[in-house]
C-alpha cells in the first residue's frame, strides 16, 4: 500500500507542475506553437487535417488498449496478492483467447492504415499546381525561387532576422524569437502549391506543421511536397534536420494572403527587382561597398565570425586573418567555394560578394586597401580570378604613388609577425616585415606604429596575456634597433581571439598604423 501511495503522490505532483507552468506562459508565438502546446498545432491545410484526425484517433486507441491492459493487470495484481490468501492458478495455453488477441489487433491495425495510406497517397500528388516554388536548403538560411505560375521569376534568401543581442541573451526575448526572418514566403489562399527541395551543402528539412509539411532538402536530389493553405496567416516553421552550428537559427516562416494581396506583392516584388537590377559593369566607390558590405557581414557571416570579426570556436579570425588579409584571389576563391566548416556563399549575388569580401578586407584591423568589384566576382564564377589584388574602387582607383596619410599607411600595413608556441623571440622569418615597416615609417615622418599582440583562451589567461605581451616588447626593440624612435611605437593591450585549428593566428604580432 505505501508503494501504491507514493506512485500516487508523484503521479499528482507532475501534475501539479504541469498545471504550474501553463501560469508561467510569456505568450503563444503569432502562426507557431502555443506556449506549453503538448498536441499539433492547429491545421490550416486538408492535410494537415487529415494528420490531425490521425494522430487523435491512434491517440483514443493507445489510451484505450493502454488503460484497458494496464488496468486488468494491476486489478489483478492489487485483488488478487497472496497477502489474501488468493494462489496463483496454474493454467496452459487457450486458443480461444490467442485467435482473440490476434484478430483484434489486426483489425485495428487495418483501422489504422486505411486512412493512414490515403492521406499519405494525397500528400504525394503534386500534380495540377496553381503555383511552384523550389526551396533551397543553405547553411543557414532557405532560398526561394518562384519556379512556374503568379510570382514566376521571383527569387530571393530567406534569414533568421532576430536581433543578435536577443540571440546573445543581451536583450529580452520576443514571441517571435528564433521564429522571424527577413523574407518571408508568401503564397495565396486557396491555391495548391508545389514546393520543391534541395540543398547546397548538407542535409536540411523544411518543416511547416500548420500545413502538415516536411520534406527534406538534400544535396544533388530534387524532392517535392504541396501544400492548400485554407486560411490567410503567418505560418511558422523550422529546419528538422540538423545541419550544423546555426541549426536553430533557419526558421521557415510562410504568409499566406488574399487573392488580391498576394497579386499586389508580386507587383510590388517586380517593381523592386527592375529599380534594383544591378549594372554588372557599374565601379562602385569602396564607401558604397563598404556599407553595403556591412549588412552582408551581419546577416551572413557575423553568426559564425562574430561581429567584431574575432570568430569563436572552430571558426577562425577574420580580424588579421590570413585569407583575409592574403591576396584578394584567395579570399574571393574561398567565398565561393567554401572549404572545410565553411560553405560556399556563392548563392549570394556579385553586389553581395564583392561588397562584403571589401568589407572584411578594410574593417577591424584589417587595412588592406582594396576592393573588389561586382564584374571581378562574375569573372571569377566563369574562371577568371582577378589578378590584381590592389584593384581599387572607383574614388579610390588613383594610383598607389598619389595616396597620402592615412590611406597611404592602411595600404602599406598590417604586417604580421608570427610567434613559436611559448616563445617570445622574435623568429628569424620577422627580419622582412620588421624591415618593411621600418621603411615605410622613415617615408612618412608623421606616421606612428600600433603594435597588437594576440592570445587565446587556452590555458592561464593571465599567462597567455604577458606572452602576448613580451612578444609585442620583443617586435618593438627589433623596430628600435632599426632605427625607429620608441616614441613612434605605440604598445596596445592583447587581444583574445579564436586561434583557428592551429591556433596560429593567436601566436602573432601585428604591426599596423596608429589610429
Amino acid at each position: 500500500m505505501k508503494t501504491i501511495k507514493r506512485a500516487l503522490t508523484g503521479v499528482l505532483a507532475c501534475s501539479g507542475l504541469l498545471l504550474s507552468g501553463a501560469a508561467l506562459a510569456v505568450g503563444d508565438s503569432p502562426g507557431g506553437p502555443r506556449v506549453n502546446e503538448i498536441n499539433l498545432q492547429a491545421p490550416v491545410t486538408k492535410i494537415a487535417e487529415e494528420l490531425y484526425d490521425l494522430h487523435t484517433m491512434m491517440l483514443i486507441l493507445c489510451t484505450v488498449i493502454f488503460v484497458g491492459v494496464f488496468g486488468v493487470m494491476f486489478y489483478s495484481i492489487f485483488a488478487h496478492r497472496k497477502s489474501k490468501g488468493h494462489k496463483a492458478a496454474n493454467f496452459h495455453e487457450s486458443t480461444t483467447v490467442e485467435i482473440i488477441w490476434t484478430i483484434v489487433p489486426f483489425i485495428i491495425v487495418v483501422l489504422m492504415a486505411l486512412p493512414a495510406t490515403k492521406a499519405v497517397v494525397a500528400m504525394k500528388d503534386t500534380t495540377n499546381a496553381d503555383l511552384t516554388v523550389k526551396v533551397t536548403g543553405y547553411q543557414w538560411k532557405w532560398g526561394y525561387d518562384y519556379v512556374k505560375g503568379p510570382g514566376e521569376g521571383i527569387s530571393f534568401l530567406s534569414t533568421l532576422s532576430t536581433p543578435r543581442s536577443e540571440v546573445n541573451g543581451q536583450q529580452p526575448i520576443s514571441d517571435t524569437y528564433l521564429q522571424e526572418v527577413d523574407h518571408p514566403l508568401v503564397v495565396p489562399v486557396n491555391k495548391k502549391i508545389r514546393v520543391i527541395t534541395t540543398a547546397n551543402d548538407v542535409v536540411h528539412s523544411w518543416y511547416v506543421p500548420a500545413f502538415g509539411v516536411k520534406q527534406d532538402a538534400i544535396p544533388g536530389f530534387v524532392r517535392d511536397t504541396w501544400f492548400k493553405a485554407e486560411k490567410t496567416g503567418t505560418y511558422r516553421g523550422f529546419c528538422t534536420e540538423l545541419c550544423g552550428k546555426e541549426h536553430a537559427y533557419m526558421p521557415v516562416v510562410v504568409e499566406v494572403l488574399s487573392d488580391d494581396d498576394y497579386a499586389k506583392w508580386v507587383s510590388a516584388q517586380k517593381a523592386k527587382l527592375a529599380a534594383g537590377a544591378v549594372d554588372p559593369n557599374k565601379v562602385y566607390t569602396r564607401a558604397e561597398l563598404m556599407a553595403h558590405g556591412e549588412e552582408v557581414y551581419k546577416a551572413n557571416c557575423a553568426a559564425c565570425h562574430q561581429p567584431n570579426g574575432k570568430g569563436v570556436g572552430a571558426f577562425p579570425a577574420l580580424d588579421g586573418g590570413k585569407i583575409v588579409n592574403g591576396p584578394i584571389a584567395g579570399h574571393l576563391e574561398q567565398v565561393l567555394k567554401g572549404k572545410g566548416a565553411m560553405p560556399s556563399w556563392a548563392s549570394l549575388s556579385d553586389l553581395d560578394i564583392a561588397s562584403v569580401i571589401t568589407y572584411e578586407r578594410n574593417s577591424w584591423g584589417n587595412h588592406k586597401g582594396d576592393s573588389l568589384q561586382p564584374k571581378q566576382v562574375a569573372d571569377a564564377r566563369n574562371g577568371k580570378l582577378p589578378e590584381d589584388a590592389a584593384q581599387q574602387a572607383g574614388d579610390t582607383a588613383a594610383p598607389v604613388a598619389e595616396a597620402s596619410g592615412a590611406a597611404a599607411q592602411a595600404q602599406a600595413l598590417p604586417a604580421e609577425i608570427y610567434f613559436e608556441t611559448g616563445k617570445s623571440e622574435l623568429p628569424a622569418d620577422a627580419k622582412d616585415a620588421i624591415a618593411a615597416a621600418a621603411e615605410y615609417v622613415k617615408a612618412h615622418p608623421d606616421a606612428k606604429l600600433a603594435l597588437s599582440g594576440f592570445t587565446d583562451k587556452t590555458g592561464s589567461a593571465g599567462a597567455n596575456a604577458e606572452l602576448a605581451k613580451r612578444r609585442a616588447q620583443a617586435v618593438r626593440d627589433a623596430l628600435k634597433a632599426a632605427g625607429i624612435a620608441e616614441e613612434r611605437i605605440i604598445l596596445k593591450k592583447p587581444e583574445t581571439i579564436t586561434g583557428g585549428a592551429d591556433a596560429k593566428e593567436a601566436r602573432r604580432v601585428e604591426i599596423g598604423p596608429a589610429a
